[in-house]
């Protein structure tokens, strides 16, 4: 039986990335199958591996399904099925990633000869460093149980067996090198390297704890988000900012009126100083022609001075409309009396 709140998301999207070729409720059943697994590993062993089963039988050709049962089986004790199950994930992935399992089962199956033979046709340097470490403690007990002490002991002296470092096969890797020290009967050698063992333990079990307390903080830094100040700062910008109260366009045309007003008051100041101006210059132009006319009537004062003295005519000066009119009567008489004497002659 599959619990309702198990769902397919419960398992790591690399594996569930491989079920795509499934059909969709296969899929998603498999998926649960699995997760179950992962959920049941450690505490209930056997009934993961009724759900790895479960699995297998529906989805037979991807390697997560067979790799996943190969594991329960190997947990639970079937090395015969786990070894099988391992041999088709590699088949169908082309991974040597479990090879140290692998010798495990040999073991296991009472076939040391076929473990270090199954251990020596892998390419060690293909391997990742956790991996190779578990292919060479599997290796040294397969020696052991062959009765190659030494060889033992030469399988586990690797670059990784440094105690002045923890790594997380480290304390499997120092416990297995102190047991091949004791069986070569060197219990000083052996106690030291146990105690790094155990040292190393605890550290990794320390640095575990650490990243689990700061995973909580980070949790509560995101939890409370932003403090009330900043919200209030943002409010109050948001309660001066004009756009709330009048709108986008009333926002825009204030500025502009403002400017307008501007404009036409620095207009109307610089009609008023273009008028004075103007003005001044209006009233020295009209004084310049009045001088210029005064010129013109005295000079034809003079010149009717002139021509009446050249009529032999004197006196005070008399308007320029009286002097035109004798002149023009002095003309009609000169007329008249040049023509008399003629109508005398004719008489």
């Amino acid at each position: 039986m599959l619990p309702d709140e198990v769902e397919p998301r419960d398992l790591h999207p690399a594996a569930r990335n491989e079920l795509k070729t499934l059909q969709a409720d296969v899929q998603e059943r498999v998926a649960r199958h699995l997760a179950m697994v992962a959920f049941l590993i450690d505490d209930e062993p056997e009934l993961a591996h009724q759900h790895a089963l479960s699995a297998s039988r529906r989805a037979g050709r991807i390697p997560v399904a067979r790799e996943t049962l190969a594991i329960t089986a190997y947990r639970t004790g079937d090395f015969a099925l786990a070894l099988r199950e391992f041999r088709t994930h590699r088949r169908l992935s082309g991974q040597d990633g479990h090879v140290s399992l692998m010798v495990d089962c040999e073991r296991g199956l009472g076939r040391p000869e076929k473990a270090i033979e199954t251990g020596l046709d892998v390419d060690a340097s293909k391997l990742d460093t956790e991996q190779r470490v578990h292919l060479a403690i599997a290796m040294s007990g397969a020696r052991l149980d062959l009765g190659q002490t030494q060889q033992a002991l030469f399988e586990l002296e690797i670059p990784e067996l440094n105690p002045a470092k923890a790594f997380s096969w480290s304390p499997d890797l120092f416990a297995a090198y102190s047991a091949v020290l004791e069986d070569l009967e060197r219990p000083a050698d052996a106690a030291q390297w146990l105690e790094h063992a155990e040292h190393a333990a605890r550290a990794l079990q320390a640095h575990h704890g650490s990243l689990d307390e700061l995973e909580v903080f980070e949790i509560y830094e995101e939890e409370p988000a932003a403090e009330p100040e900043v919200s209030t700062e943002e409010d109050e910008e948001a309660m001066v900012d004009p756009a709330d109260d009048f709108g986008d366009e009333h926002v825009a045309e204030a500025p502009v009126a403002a400017e307008a007003d501007e404009v036409e008051t620095e207009d109307v100041e610089t009609e008023d100083v273009a008028t004075d101006d103007v003005a001044t210059d209006d009233v020295e132009t009209d004084d310049f022609d009045a001088a210029e006319r005064g010129d013109e009537e005295m000079s034809i004062e003079d010149e009717v001075d002139e021509l009446l003295a050249a009529a032999g005519i004197t006196g005070a000066a008399v308007p320029a409309e009286a002097t035109d009119a004798n002149a023009e009567d002095a003309s009609a008489e000169d007329a008249d009396a040049d023509t008399e004497p003629t109508t005398d002659k004719q008489d």
